[in-house]
């Protein structure tokens, strides 16, 4: 990615106006008019612009009329078609509508053109009249309301296909997972239950909460988390918990994410000691079946040490699989490299990859942070006239690699060890 997206700004008008003239011929034409785009900017509707080194190279504007917006125009400078700015500048410009409680998102085009196919990719239905894509957005009213007091929330509609890496628990996933609850009736046909409860298990920093929060993205429900550390303020857990399920009951479809799990239920140990997590455990165990009796929803409980949880916690009748998320191979850690250098090619991603042997997602991303802020200070030291050799924009092989070595890997060769021994006993998909 290349690009900042930003909200709309007094100073961008010129420049906005200017892309909006200028692209009308390229495919990009809308039933509002230029006039009608500029009074929504002058009146502060929902606008949102895309910059490169400073210059706006694409727009999105939306005009919002009681609980329906119409996005009146996506405009991308010509130089810039064709490269996902059209769909990121959507995703950021809907998240606006969303915040203003907007229940239904609309597109009306003149007429058949590229843009009608990104609108379709992007969850939008094309409704009986000249090109009009309609979206619905799936909380609105007291739901929302209720969302927000749960502290959950809609993620923004890209973070599946932002996944990097990965790539075996992304499918494993996909078709056990995703898949059925995307498409029940289809699963229906083939005798397929979809899952009502997952476990992810891994050493730290894996990403397991990052393929929670996609999968949440990807089934466009929303996305609560139980902070079990949260809910003890109050005193008294198991009450807490039990108070907390009550109220996700009420929402018509959720992914409940529960982080750390093995805090709530651990191994039971006899006989019960005061002020210990029995009751904590088998209020969780007692939940559970409710939560499993409706559709649209899905608990994934996520865990660094899983022989750490209670037996009855994992059996088959409350979780249908348990999913090991481990560290990623040479492949996983090329494609998030890849990512993170913007895959440019003066960068050699495969040193990067032999250097990271053992790092996670997170350690990849920690190391690529200290890569990338040593580059943005040399850059200002010779902005600031103190060098006198041109600098290289963005962070080199080099930089990167002087950051690997500054990081400790998450992961231990013993963590490993027990992970792959964790496999072979709890492992279930």
């Amino acid at each position: 990615m290349n690009w900042l997206i930003h909200d709309y700004r007094e100073s961008d008008l010129a420049a906005v106006v200017h892309l909006i003239d200028t692209t009308a011929e390229l495919g990009q034409e809308s039933v509002f008019s230029l006039a009608e785009c500029i009074s929504a900017l002058t009146s502060r509707q929902p606008a949102v612009v895309a910059v490169h080194q400073g210059a706006p190279i694409g727009a999105a504007l939306a005009c919002v009329a009681g609980e329906r917006a119409w996005v009146m125009r996506v405009a991308i400078s010509s130089a810039w078609r064709g490269r996902g700015l059209a769909s990121a500048l959507l995703v950021e410009l809907e998240r606006r509508l969303m915040a203003a409680r907007v229940a239904r998102i609309a597109y009306v085009l003149p007429e058949e053109e590229l843009l009608g196919e990104g609108l379709l990719n992007a969850g939008y239905t094309r409704q009986p009249a000249v090109a009009y894509f309609e979206k619905a957005e799936p909380l609105h009213g007291p739901a929302a309301g209720l969302l927000d007091d749960l502290g959950g929330r809609l993620l923004p509609a890209d973070l599946w296909a932002k996944v990097a890496g990965m790539e075996r628990e992304k499918d494993l996933i996909e078709r056990r997972v995703v898949l059925p609850l995307a498409e029940p009736e289809r699963a229906a046909r083939h005798g397929v239950r979809p899952p009502r409860a997952i476990g992810l298990f891994g050493p730290p920093g894996t990403g397991k909460t990052t393929f929670a929060r996609a999968i949440a993205s990807r089934l466009g429900w929303p996305f609560v988390e139980i902070l079990p550390s949260r809910l003890a303020d109050g005193g008294n857990l198991a009450a807490a918990l039990r108070s907390a399920f009550a109220r996700i009951a009420e929402l018509e479809r959720v992914l409940v994410f529960i982080d750390e799990v093995e805090e709530i239920a651990p191994v039971r140990a006899e006989p019960v000691q005061p002020g210990g997590m029995h009751g904590v455990t088998n209020e969780l165990l007692k939940l559970i079946p409710g939560f499993r009796e409706r559709d649209e929803r899905l608990l994934v409980c996520a865990t660094n040490s899983i022989r750490s949880l209670d037996p009855a916690f994992l059996r088959p009748g409350r979780f249908d699989y348990l999913i090991p998320i481990g560290t990623p191979d040479r492949a996983a850690r090329a494609a998030i490299w890849a990512r993170y250098t913007d895959a440019r090619p003066e960068v050699d991603v495969d040193a990067l990859v032999a250097a990271s042997e053992l790092f996670t997602p997170a350690d990849i991303e920690h190391a690529a942070r200290i890569a990338a802020q040593n580059s943005f200070e040399r850059d200002l030291v010779a902005v600031g006239g103190r060098a006198g050799e041109p600098v290289t924009p963005g962070a080199t092989t080099a930089d990167y690699l002087d950051a690997i070595g500054q990081c400790r890997p998450t992961v231990t060769p013993e963590m490993i060890g027990q992970f792959e021994s964790d496999i072979t006993t709890h492992a279930r998909f």
